[in-house]
């Protein structure tokens, strides 16, 4: 089965509800065995599962799951919101400001776009109602923040890249904090351009003495010294990118724990959503693995090489993945994009002379854009499942600095790649 008809199939499936996990392993073994036969197409797809499922590579995925989902129950979402908002809230537009901060470190130790905009919904929204904030910056903050969650590490769509192209992990969560970084910033100042642009005036509190701010920090500790444990045990060498998703998991344990919400009922619902989720990832990754077979053999990468080479330079041919990758996050959500993606761009990027950790950063950097767009802007839907009264124009509208931003965190990413390399060139 040539490779366009391949790909026709896979998106319809997508489309009429077909998870996935489910439409990739099926255009794969169908298209494999067309081209190789079914006997050997099913013993590629039993290989491809049993030596993936025994990987100890693999077992960082459920770890830094756990890690985050027991973050989560030890309640930590609070006690970031107060803190960003006690450093930020005699600023214009600070509890907007805040709540993006508040986003970007929970998402650091959550590691999902989706839960961040969901948990902080509930938590930064109604402060902001209440201090007359338009509905549409309000949410726009939230759903922009909650996509910081995919790059900010650990992020699972990291370790996905990272199995798929075979790059290492923890070079690739080190090469995700500067850009991380940049996204509060860029956000921060979306922020202002929002109140510049509808001309909004906002009240502002006062200052808090420099001890209280302080003192608002005292319920983040052990998080930000969780996360500079497992970042810092990877940037040093003192353990291995699985160790530190071990040893990730076992302090978050500790944290809930010394916070007193280590509940027996709480605690079983965090490891079944932990095993839940990991056996919902595997698979997904186990699909892509046997679509990107098909891939291999169909020869789709070298036609796509081929028509991309016809290209003046690198940066076309890097301008035309970011053209495809947004008009794709129009109809398709983030994780799918990957793993539909990634097999098939690699290696033309690489050809083209790319490096390959800078490449993941650049594509889930783009893939967070499809968060917020319009029609499947994944984090707008939360939002307004969570919060009903909220209506999906509005949010979309408020998007709009922040997608903006976005553009031009890319157009900085592409110029300077070293934001995202400089770390993992000096681990």
């Amino acid at each position: 089965m040539d490779w366009p008809y391949g790909m026709a199939i896979l998106l319809v499936l997508m489309m009429v509800g077909v998870p996935i996990a489910f439409a990739l392993m099926a255009v794969g073994v169908i298209g494999t065995a067309t081209i190789i036969g079914f006997g050997p197409a099913l013993s590629l797809l039993g290989q491809t599962y049993f030596d993936n499922a025994r990987n100890y590579s693999l077992s960082v995925l459920p770890l830094f799951l756990m890690m985050g989902n027991f973050v989560m129950q030890s309640g930590i979402a609070d006690d970031l919101y107060t803190a960003a908002n006690a450093w930020l809230r005699h600023r214009r537009g600070g509890l907007a400001m805040a709540t993006v901060v508040a986003c970007g470190g929970f998402s650091s130790v959550c590691g999902s776009s989706l839960a961040t905009a969901a948990t902080m919904s509930k938590i930064a929204l109604p402060s902001m109602r209440r201090y007359g904030y338009p509905d549409g910056l309000s949410s726009a903050s939230i759903a922009a923040g909650g996509t910081l969650g995919i790059l900010i590490p650990p992020s699972v769509i990291l370790i996905f890249y990272g199995i798929m192209t075979s790059q290492d992990i923890g070079s690739l969560f080190l090469a995700g904090v500067v850009p991380g970084i940049i996204g509060v910033l860029f956000y921060m100042i979306a922020v202002r351009l929002s109140l510049a642009a509808g001309r909004i005036d906002l009240p502002r509190e006062a200052p808090l003495p420099l001890g209280e701010r302080i003192r608002a920090l005292k319920g983040i500790s052990g998080t930000l010294l969780l996360f500079a444990f497992v970042m810092g045990g990877i940037y040093f060498g003192v353990f291995t990118v699985t160790e530190a998703a071990g040893c990730g998991a076992a302090g978050a344990l500790v944290l809930t724990i010394l916070r007193g919400r280590l509940k027996p009922a709480e605690t079983f619902a965090t490891l079944f959503e932990t095993a839940k989720m990991t056996a919902m990832m595997f698979f997904i990754l186990f699909g892509a693995l046997t679509f990107a077979n098909y891939v291999t053999l169909s020869g789709m990468t070298s036609d796509i090489r081929t028509l991309l080479g016809t290209l003046d330079s690198p940066l076309a041919i890097i301008l035309t993945i970011f053209a495809i990758y947004l008009v794709l996050g129009c109809v398709l959500e983030s994780l799918s994009m990957i793993v539909l993606t990634v097999p098939i761009f690699y290696p033309v990027a690489q050809a083209a002379g790319f490096d390959l950790v800078w490449f993941g950063i650049f594509v889930v950097v783009v893939t967070e854009i499809s968060y917020i767009t319009p029609p499947v802007g994944m984090n707008a839907f939360v939002l307004t499942s969570v919060v009903p009264d909220l209506r999906l124009a509005t949010v979309f509208r408020g998007l709009v600095p922040f997608v903006l931003v976005d553009l031009v965190r890319i157009a900085l990413l592409i110029a300077v790649p070293s934001l995202a390399l400089f770390l993992p060139r000096t681990m």
